[in-house]
């Protein structure tokens, strides 16, 4: 089902690369475990008791099954209008299907899988059981060549679904389906209710973005129907309010009671637009080289909100950017790829191959003003970094660095298991105050050593305006990897290709030194380093057991 990573490709992912083979194979992969998630969202809903998910919640779960089913078969045109699909409407949630009409088609009338998969002798047990791992799409197949990685998928159908905020919400419906039959009251079924009503918003844009006529009943939340690459409605009334949509000919029209109805034209690729004000639409930037598509610059998905919990921090989503933010995006952005170039083609090579959407932040107050900002990724949203809005090219070029490391050494720890060490925080990490546990350790380290190796080629650059500063950056970033490094190499917890991994990662520490950084940014390094071990021992070292230091 998933593939084996060749030692080539270990390699190249150790020293904080990773060529056009290997990073193909990482995407294909979370590809294929995107749609096995989908997959299980719908067969947990079939096994859910009534009372967890309702007979019609399952019924229409089928419906937008089928629509999506259909919208896969057909390609995407390049332009919306009434040469796209011609035909009688399909009718879809709670109306009818009309006299005359195509009725409206079922997951049973659909071939199993996922939309469009094809059913195989080896298919996974289950409703909609299919070989995913082989019917998966990528931008980017092995060995291909960068037209063909910049190219749109094979359907809107893929897109969406690989998309990357469809990760958390798949995540949210399976905990809601988890609940046993006397957890399923109160907050927990309006979370599901949620959940199962944003999937039919998902299957409603596949299908306008394919041309196919319909129509249906959707369901807007806290007076908002969000619908995913195009935009938002904002209804006249707050809470849940019904929302009819009929597409026709490039269009929807959304209708609710006591509003004017709302007119909306789909735009060739991402977004829609509206005379209406009762309408926001979706936002994105410039592809980041000239083959790439646009870049979604996300303020509007409802679950580009990040969960609750430890190791999160005070990271937070804005409601939505205003102009002068977006601005400030669209100018930060436009250096970004001349950045990332100039700390080496392979920073620019991965940001293009990786990344699928920016998630606007908001900025904390302890970031304070220049270059400061606050980044993360998301595990279950492969593709996605969340931002808070970069005060200029170098910051983002350099936030994208750090963050697609967590990114693809995530999705290797997916095919590879490189250690199997606990979740016990006892481990010193420069970069941090508290204790780490070792796949925490693993990953900053990991991503601090691709930030030296990023500002030491940007360094390297002749007539770098900021060529101190970045070596600064470089000083600062390698001694922090030097000082983490003896705790995972000299771990016992490593398994064979964990080992090989690491001593990889110990030995690209090791080359940098065959372009040292001036004395003075060096020792300034070694002090802060030094300084903030003692400061982590003073703290925890008399509580913890022997780790390194």
């Amino acid at each position: 089902m998933f593939p084996v990573v060749p030692e080539r490709a270990l390699l190249e992912l150790a020293r904080t690369e990773g060529g056009p083979d290997t990073l193909a194979l990482l995407v294909r992969d979370q590809d294929t475990r995107r749609l096995l998630l989908l997959r299980a969202v719908l067969d947990a809903a079939e096994a859910a008791e009534r009372s967890v998910c309702t007979a019609a919640q399952k019924a229409r779960l089928r419906e937008d099954w089928a629509l999506l089913t259909e919208a896969d078969r057909l390609p995407a045109a390049d332009a919306p209008g009434p040469e796209r699909r011609s035909g009688h409407a399909t009718t879809r949630g709670t109306h009818a299907a009309p006299r005359g009409s195509r009725s409206t088609r079922t997951a049973a009338d659909a071939p199993p899988g996922v939309p469009g998969g094809r059913a195989t002798a080896d298919a996974l047990p289950g409703a909609w059981g299919a070989r995913v791992a082989d019917d998966a799409p990528t931008r980017a197949g092995a060995g291909a060549s960068p037209s063909v990685a910049h190219a749109p998928f094979a359907n809107p159908a893929r897109a969406r679904l690989f998309h990357p905020l469809t990760g958390p919400w798949a995540r949210s419906c399976l905990r809601g389906l988890d609940a046993a039959p006397g957890q399923a009251d109160g907050e927990r079924a309006r979370r599901l209710r949620r959940d199962l009503a944003h999937f039919s918003a998902i299957a409603a844009v596949v299908a306008a973005g394919v041309g196919i006529p319909f129509s249906t009943r959707l369901t807007a939340r806290a007076g908002v129907l969000a619908l995913p690459s195009l935009g938002a409605l904002h209804t006249a009334r707050s809470g849940d309010v019904p929302v009819d949509v009929t597409c026709t000919e490039g269009r929807l029209v959304l209708r609710q009671a006591d509003a004017p109805d709302v007119t909306v034209h789909l735009e060739s690729g991402a977004g829609a637009w509206s005379g209406a004000l009762a309408w926001t639409p979706a936002h994105a930037l410039p592809g980041l080289t000239p083959a790439a598509p646009p870049l979604p610059l996300d303020d509007l998905d409802p679950y580009r909100e990040l969960p609750d919990g430890p190791g999160h921090g005070n990271l937070r989503t804005p409601l939505a950017l205003d102009d002068a933010e977006r601005k400030r995006w669209l100018q930060a952005w436009s250096g970004t790829a001349l950045a990332l170039r100039s700390g080496g083609q392979q920073r620019l090579a991965e940001a293009d191959a990786l990344l699928r959407c920016l998630v606007p932040l908001e900025t904390p107050p302890e970031v304070g003003t220049g270059r400061g900002s606050c980044s993360a990724t998301r595990r279950e949203a492969f593709g996605a970094l969340l931002s808070s809005t970069p005060s200029d090219s170098v910051t983002l070029a350099a936030t994208l660095v750090h963050e697609l490391q967590h990114a693809k050494l995530a999705a290797l720890s997916d095919l590879v298991t490189l250690h199997r060490a606990g979740p016990a925080a006892r481990y010193f990490a420069p970069w941090r105050t508290d204790p780490r546990p070792y796949d925490g350790l693993l990953q900053g380290t990991y991503s601090h050593l691709a930030m030296a190796a990023f500002h030491q080629r940007r360094a390297l650059v002749s007539g770098l305006p900021d060529r101190d500063w970045a070596w600064a950056q470089h000083a600062r970033y390698r001694a922090q990897v030097g000082a983490a490094l003896p705790a995972l190499v000299g771990s016992p917890d490593l398994t064979v290709r964990g080992r090989r991994f690491v001593d990889e990662m110990a030995a690209a520490h090791e080359r940098m030194a065959e372009h040292p950084a001036p004395r003075g940014h060096v020792a300034r390094a070694q002090a802060y380093v030094a300084s903030a071990r003692a400061l982590w021992t003073r703290r925890h070292a008399s509580a913890l057991p022997p780790s390194n230091g």
